[in-house]
């Protein structure tokens, strides 16, 4: 009993820690509530666009003296309007737009991390920093990430009915254009909220892997929510006191975790349901 104490105490007897272990449970309470929206739209890419995009955002923030959150809240809100933009003045599929997109948006900023000097370190902004993260971060991850929960959680029925039909949404009134940009906004903001902790290439796995897991065991969204964000802070508070113990890359950890959950899932509803399951459900009004 003494010995499973102190593995959890003993992490947290460290102030750096502590700090770690709080902005691993906003981010993965965040980053779950967007993927359940993210996974039923099928928007799992446009995650992935907006992470590798902000880069050149951060490192122009740097030159200015702004921000850098500034910086990657900016470059991902471009990323977004210029994919929605393209996709909507040319005949090429949205996906496709998407990969052209960020991918160019990443290698302009991996020209320009070489070409000026920084006080940055590609390894966090690629992989994140999570135990590096300051106190004036901390309250910058806090307000961003209570703000995209609160924003989400009110506009809940309105964002599920757009995700799950467009079409329907429009036809009842719903501000459809408002509502696609609105989210894209908040994935922005929850990208730059994650940068700090797990950087840009495995944000998308924090922004995928919950949702993606919830769906493979129920068919209820409300459910599915709940399930979500169960597995992103549970994985959470997991990898990051695992990987004190291990001396490993608390970011990785805690992706790493997500995965072996999601494949855990997938390997029980095989065996249990060999069936396909029905489509999701919207709750009742």
């Amino acid at each position: 009993m003494t010995a499973i104490w102190d593995f959890f105490a003993l992490p947290l007897a460290y102030p750096f820690m502590q700090r770690a272990l709080l902005v691993a449970v906003l981010i993965g309470a965040v980053s779950a509530v967007l993927s359940c929206y993210l996974v039923l739209k099928g928007w799992a890419l446009m995650g992935d666009a907006i992470s590798h995009a902000v880069l050149p955002g951060v490192i122009l923030a740097y030159v200015l003296g702004l921000p850098l959150s500034i910086g990657a809240f900016a470059a991902g809100l471009t990323c977004a309007t210029l994919t929605g933009y393209l996709k909507e003045n040319s005949r090429v599929r949205e996906d496709t737009v998407m990969g052209i997109v960020f991918s160019g948006m990443f290698g302009f900023g991996l020209v320009l991390f070489t070409k000026i000097e920084t006080e940055q370190h590609l390894t966090h902004i690629l992989f994140g920093n999570l135990l590096g993260v300051t106190s004036s971060e901390l309250t910058e991850i806090i307000l961003v990430s209570i703000g995209v929960l609160i924003v989400v959680l009110a506009k809940r029925r309105d964002l599920l009915l757009y995700c799950f039909d467009p079409q329907h949404a429009r036809a009842v009134g719903l501000p459809v254009g408002w509502l696609h940009y609105g989210l894209l906004a908040l994935l922005s903001l929850a990208v730059v909220a994650s940068l700090k902790a797990v950087g840009i290439i495995l944000v998308v796995a924090m922004l995928v892997a919950p949702g993606a897991t919830a769906y493979l065991v129920t068919n209820r969204f409300g459910r599915m929510l709940a399930i979500a964000t169960t597995v992103a802070i549970g994985a959470s508070v997991a990898g990051t006191i695992i990987s004190f113990h291990l001396d490993a890359a608390t970011g990785p950890t805690i992706v790493l975790i997500q995965a072996a959950v999601f494949a855990s899932a997938l390997l029980l509803i095989r065996m249990r349901r060999p069936i396909a399951e029905p489509e999701l459900e919207l709750p009742a009004s």
